[in-house]
C-alpha cells in the first residue's frame, strides 16, 4: 500500500511540475541503478524513429537547435567562449550560420562535430551510414580548427576555457598524453551527451573510452569525471532547445527521442551514484529529506606495509541505509553496501600516516555527517629485494652488448635495477634488460646488476659477468640509409619509413633526424629526432622503423614483447601538435630525407618537385644497394602494390652482386605456430636467433638438403634472425604464435 501511495504521489508531482514530459509515462522512474538505466535505454532506442543523414539533415537541425537566441542568424559553437573581437577565430562562441563547412578549406567555417569522437567508439562512428555516427544528440556545431585541436584526445579534468588538460593518460602521444578539457560552460553538455550515447549505443560508446576517469565506484563503465561535470554544470537553454526539437516527430529532421539527462540530470545520480545532480523535476529529494545517522566505532586493524582493514557500526535511517562511503584523507576510496560494515584499504605507501572517515547514505543520496576521524600509520619497509639472477650477455657488437636478468622479488614492490659496468654505475632501468653502448672494440667488461624497491632498499649486486666486445668489421656502407617506404591507400593513415644499418658496427641514433618537403615547396620542415624514443641505437644488420600514430595495421603497430606483430620502433603521434604526424604523414609527391648533424645523407623523392612518384605504394630498396644517396634514383627501389607490409621490420642485403644466392631467399611460414620454420637458400648458412631482449636463443645450420630449423623450444614472441653465408647476410624478424 505504501509503495502504491508513493507512486501516486510521484505521478501527481510529476504531472504538475513537468507535465510536458509525457515522454516518460511508460518508464518506472522510481527504479535505481542498472534497472533504471535499462528502462531509459529501451525508451530512447524505441523512440529514435528517424535516422538522420549527416548531410543535409544534421546541418538543417543544427542551425535550429543551436541557434544563438541573441542573433538568429548565428549558431553557438561548443568549446568556444569569446565574442569574436580577438585575433583567434577558433575560440569564437558564435558563428554566422551560413558559414558551414562545405569542404572549401576556409578556416573560419563551422562543422557538425562529434562530441563522442568517431575514432574512440568501437566500432568507430561512421557518417555515411545513418545511425550512431549521425546521431544529432552527439553532433554539435563547432569551429573546425578548435575541434581539430581537440582531435581524438579523451576528455579530462580542467578549469577555465577549453584546451589541453594537464591530466595525462596513455593516449595518442604515448603514456604522457594530455587530455582535453571542453571548458567550464560545456563540461555539463559533454557529460550528458556521453551518458546519452552510452545508453543509446551501449558498449560501442563506453565512457571509459572517451574520458579520463575512475569507474571503480559505478556499477559499469561510467566514470567519475562525467558524474562530477553533470553536477557542476547545470542544464543550459540550448540543451533544452535541442531536446524539445528532437522529440517533435512532426519535424522531418528530428530524431524522435530525447536525452534523459538533459530532462533531469538527477537520473544519472539514480543510476550511477556520486554527488547529487540537479533534480529538474523537483521530486526525488522531496520524497526523503532525512539523512542516515553518522557511522560510529571506526576501527583499524591488520595494519601492514601497504594496507589495513577498516570497520564500523551500522547506521540507521528513517527509510533505509543503502551503503557507506569510506574516505582516505578526505578522498573517496571505497564503497560498500548497507550490509557490509568493513573493507580493506590497499595500495598505501609504507611508513605513512592516513586519516579515515566513513559516511552513510540512503536511496535519495542523503549523506550522513562524516564519522569521527581515525588515524593510523602503515609499517616501515626495511627489507631489500632479492639479488638479480641469471645475468646474461647477448647481442654483442664491437661497441655494445645487451644485458638481461631474471626479475627480483620484494616484500613490497621492485622499483627498478642499477647496471654496473667495470664497477661504475652505467644506468638505471625499470625493465629486466639494458643495452650498453659506446664501448671499445675487442675489450672485456665486467657487468653486475642490483635491484631496488620503491622505498629505495637495495639488494646486493649480482654475480659478476664478463662481456667482450667483438673486433668489429668493415661494413659495406659508411652510413645509415632508407630501406623501405610505405604510403597506404586506406585514407592516408598508414605511413612507414624504415632505416637500415649496413655499416658493420652499432650506430647511435643521436644526431639523426628525418625531414619532410611538402608539395615541392623547396624547404625541409618538421625534423623528427630518431633518438627521441626508447630505441637509441641500431645494431649491425638491423632496421629502425618509424610509423605514423594513426597506423591501423597490426604490423605497423609499436614493437613490444606484448605485441607479437608490431614492427614500429618510433611512433610519431598524429595530432594537432605534430600537424598530424609530420614528417611521417607524407603523400606520394612529398620528398623525405635522412639527415645527420643537419647534413643530408639519404633521400626518397625529388627535392623541389611536386611530381607524384610514390602515391599509395610501397617502395623497397634493392638488396644490392649498399650506400645512401643525396639524389633520388628510382632504379634503386622496387615498387609494390598499396598496403604491402610484409617486408616491414627487416631488410635483405646482398653484399655480392656476382654471387647473389640470397636474392630469392625466403623464410616460411612467418608468422608461425608450428615447430619448424623453413628456408629457401642455395648455399649453406648459419642462423642465429635472438629474443626481444637481444639474448642469443639458438644457433642452427641450413643447407640445400636441410632447409628447416626446429624452433619447438622457443616460446611465443618476436625473434630476430641473422642468417650468414660466406659472402652475404640477411636479417629477418620471426613471429612465433
Amino acid at each position: 500500500m505504501m509503495k502504491k501511495l508513493l507512486i501516486l504521489i510521484f505521478i501527481m508531482s510529476f504531472s504538475v511540475s513537468f507535465s510536458q514530459e509525457s515522454y516518460y509515462n511508460d518508464v518506472d522512474l522510481l527504479l535505481t541503478g542498472a534497472q533504471l538505466k535499462d528502462e531509459l535505454a529501451a525508451k530512447i532506442i524505441a523512440t529514435h524513429t528517424n535516422m538522420l543523414d549527416y548531410t543535409p539533415d544534421v546541418w538543417t537541425a543544427s542551425k535550429i537547435t543551436d541557434q544563438n537566441p541573441n542573433n538568429t542568424d548565428e549558431v553557438i559553437l561548443i568549446y568556444g567562449w569569446e565574442d569574436g573581437s580577438d585575433s583567434d577565430i577558433t575560440n569564437d562562441r558564435t558563428r554566422d550560420n551560413t558559414l558551414q563547412d562545405s569542404g572549401s578549406g576556409a578556416s573560419f567555417r563551422w562543422n557538425r562535430e562529434h562530441v563522442f569522437s568517431k575514432s574512440l567508439a568501437d566500432p568507430k562512428l561512421e557518417t555515411d551510414d545513418p545511425g550512431a555516427g549521425t546521431d544529432a544528440h552527439n553532433l554539435r556545431p563547432a569551429d573546425r580548427g578548435r575541434n581539430s585541436e581537440r582531435n581524438n584526445f579523451k576528455f579530462a579534468f580542467g578549469n577555465g576555457n577549453s584546451g589541453r588538460s594537464s591530466i595525462t593518460y596513455n593516449g595518442p602521444d604515448g603514456p604522457d598524453t594530455r587530455g582535453w578539457y571542453p571548458g567550464d560552460e560545456w563540461k555539463g553538455d559533454v557529460s550528458r551527451i556521453v551518458m546519452y550515447m552510452y545508453l543509446r549505443y551501449g558498449n560501442q560508446c563506453l565512457p571509459t573510452a572517451v574520458g579520463v576517469g575512475d569507474n571503480q565506484f559505478t556499477p559499469d563503465d561510467m566514470i567519475d569525471l562525467l558524474l562530477e561535470w553533470n553536477v557542476e554544470d547545470p542544464v543550459s537553454p540550448i540543451e533544452i532547445a535541442r531536446n524539445t526539437y528532437h522529440s517533435n516527430t512532426s519535424i522531418a529532421t528530428s530524431q524522435g527521442n530525447r536525452n534523459p539527462f538533459i530532462d533531469n540530470p538527477y537520473l544519472a545520480t539514480r543510476i550511477w551514484g556520486g554527488n547529487s545532480a540537479e533534480d529538474r523535476w523537483d521530486f526525488y529529494k522531496k520524497t526523503d529529506t532525512e539523512a542516515p545517522t553518522t557511522p560510529t566505532n571506526i576501527a583499524l586493524s591488520n595494519v601492514a606495509l601497504t594496507s589495513m582493514d577498516i570497520s564500523w557500526n551500522t547506521s540507521t535511517d528513517n527509510k533505509a541505509v543503502t551503503g557507506y562511503n569510506v574516505y582516505l584523507d578526505d578522498v573517496l576510496t571505497a564503497q560498500t553496501s548497507s550490509t557490509v560494515l568493513n573493507t580493506t584499504i590497499s595500495n598505501l605507501n609504507t611508513n605513512t600516516s592516513y586519516k579515515f572517515t566513513v559516511i552513510a547514505k540512503d536511496e535519495i543520496n542523503n549523506f550522513s555527517s562524516a564519522s569521527t576521524p581515525v588515524n593510523e600509520t602503515t609499517l616501515e619497509d626495511n627489507a631489500p629485494p632479492s639479488v638479480p639472477q641469471d645475468v646474461t650477455i647477448g647481442t654483442i657488437t664491437d661497441s655494445s652488448f645487451n644485458v638481461s636478468w631474471s626479475a627480483s622479488s620484494d616484500n613490497n614492490a621492485v622499483a627498478g635495477y642499477d647496471i654496473f659496468v667495470n664497477e661504475t654505475l652505467e644506468a638505471s632501468t625499470s625493465t629486466t634488460s639494458y643495452t650498453v653502448t659506446g664501448l671499445t672494440s675487442s675489450t672485456t667488461y665486467t657487468v653486475a646488476v642490483l635491484a631496488k624497491d620503491i622505498d629505495d632498499n637495495k639488494s646486493a649486486k649480482s654475480t659478476t659477468s664478463n662481456a667482450t666486445t667483438s673486433e668489429g668489421t668493415t661494413g659495406a656502407a659508411s652510413e645509415l640509409f632508407f630501406s623501405e617506404y610505405v604510403e597506404g591507400d586506406d585514407g592516408g593513415s598508414n605511413k612507414i619509413l624504415e632505416i637500415f644499418n649496413l655499416t658493420g658496427t652499432t650506430v647511435s641514433l643521436s644526431g639523426y633526424v628525418v625531414k619532410l618537403e611538402r608539395n615541392g615547396a623547396g624547404v625541409w620542415t618538421t625534423p623528427l629526432a630518431l633518438d627521441r624514443g626508447t630505441v637509441k641505437n641500431i645494431v649491425p644488420g638491423d632496421v629502425f622503423v618509424i610509423g605514423n600514430g594513426d597506423n591501423n595495421n597490426p604490423i605497423l603497430q609499436p614493437n613490444s614483447a606484448s605485441n607479437t606483430t608490431g614492427q614500429v620502433d618510433l611512433v610519431q603521434p598524429s595530432n594537432n601538435d605534430t600537424s598530424f604526424g609530420q614528417p611521417v604523414n607524407f603523400n606520394g609527391d612529398d620528398a623525405v630525407a635522412l639527415f645527420k648533424d643537419d647534413v643530408l645523407i639519404d633521400i626518397i623523392g625529388v627535392f623541389g618537385s611536386d611530381a607524384n612518384f610514390a602515391e599509395n605504394i610501397t617502395l623497397r630498396r634493392n638488396g644490392n644497394i649498399t650506400s645512401p644517396t643525396t639524389t633520388y634514383n628510382e632504379n634503386e627501389w622496387e615498387s609494390f602494390d598499396a598496403n604491402t607490409y610484409d617486408g616491414v621490420g627487416s631488410h635483405n642485403s646482398t653484399l655480392s652482386t656476382e654471387n647473389n644466392t640470397f636474392e630469392a631467399f625466403k623464410m616460411f611460414p612467418n608468422p608461425t605456430n608450428g615447430n619448424f620454420v623453413y628456408f629457401s637458400a642455395t648455399e649453406e648458412a648459419t642462423v642465429h636467433i635472438y629474443n626481444v631482449l637481444g639474448k642469443l636463443a639458438q644457433v642452427s645450420k641450413i643447407t640445400k638438403s636441410k632447409n628447416s630449423v626446429d624452433i619447438s623450444k622457443l616460446a611465443t614472441g618476436i625473434y630476430l634472425l641473422k642468417i650468414n653465408s660466406d659472402t652475404q647476410f640477411i636479417t629477418k624478424k620471426l613471429i612465433k604464435n
